[in-house]
């Protein structure tokens, strides 16, 4: 058996250089930026608390550093790179780690989906893995960060945790209180499903490229609990993208123009009335519960 290679260290020389000798130039549209700083890099794992009972998804395997110390830790790694250049560095940087299934394709179909075959492809390397729990660990591109922690909380009820870089945008989302700018229809799905904590905000300076926004380092655990009261979570996902769809508008309002069906106000009025909730207020007043009672009627 191969003796797996030393994870390179992670820094900006080393990228560098590596970059250069490679002739790679990192991809904006990509939402390719290297974790540089070690201090970080360690507190992401930390976070993760893996064993070798813990089967790995990472989402954009990069130079293959992140995916090789997850390896070293984990009992299975998964992980899945777009960029053909970086799939094949990777592949080197994991060489002899026989724990590591590489797959060079998209996570998702379209803007909004996860792909089948990619799914297909991680249910069945999960399966002969052995591994008791499934974790997500990855610095996740920010176009894709939405799609993937909806979709995976919403298909996977036996998913431990999350522990994701992104954007200090998404985390703000993601961690956001009722009544405030950031709170909207990922929010409430986040934490109708799970608890989420903010570990970390990571400045610009740690990753290079240096993006221009800040990120953070966010921990997303299901609770099911939680997943059992909300019931039917694919409905309840979608009723709270079409509550969503028009911001703007009062709750009243939001509910008579859903884009599944238009509803009469009289009806929308009867039945706030029996909610007990005030048709003048915007959704994003209302916390969870709230939202679970008015998909109950209206969803």
């Amino acid at each position: 058996m191969t003796s797996p290679a030393t994870s390179p260290r992670q820094t900006l020389s080393y990228l560098r250089n590596l970059f250069e000798e490679r002739g790679l130039k990192p991809k904006n549209k990509l939402g390719q930026n290297f974790l540089i700083d070690l201090n970080l890099l360690d507190l992401l794992i930390r976070t993760a608390e893996l064993s070798r009972d813990d089967f790995v998804l990472e989402i954009g395997s990069g130079t293959g550093s992140l995916t090789a110390r997850l390896a070293d830790l984990a009992g299975a790694v998964f992980s899945v790179e777009i960029d053909p250049a970086f799939y094949s560095l990777a592949r080197e940087t994991t060489a002899g780690r026989e724990n590591v299934l590489l797959v060079h394709a998209d996570i998702l179909k379209n803007k909004n989906l996860l792909h089948p075959d990619v799914v297909a492809a991680l249910a069945d390397y999960r399966r002969r893995s052995g591994c008791a729990r499934f974790k997500l660990v990855a610095n996740l591109p920010y176009a894709v960060a939405t799609p993937v922690i909806a979709n995976f909380l919403i298909t996977v009820p036996d998913l431990e945790r999350m522990v994701v870089m992104v954007q200090w945008e998404m985390a703000e989302r993601l961690t956001a209180r009722r009544g405030s700018k950031d709170y909207n229809a990922l929010t409430v799905l986040v934490q109708s499903l799970a608890e989420v904590e903010l570990v970390r905000r990571l400045p610009p300076a740690a990753f290079w490229p240096r993006p221009q926004v800040a990120s953070a380092i966010v921990r997303i655990r299901p609770d099911a609990a939680k997943r059992a009261q909300v019931g039917d979570v694919v409905r309840f996902r979608n009723f709270l993208r079409d509550l969503y769809a028009h911001r703007r508008k009062n709750l009243r309002g939001a509910l008579a123009g859903l884009p599944s069906g238009r509803i009469p106000k009289e009806e929308v009025d009867r039945k706030l009335a029996d909610l007990g909730l005030p048709g003048t207020v915007r959704s994003e007043t209302l916390d969870v519960e709230q939202h679970l009672r008015l998909c109950a009627a209206f969803g």
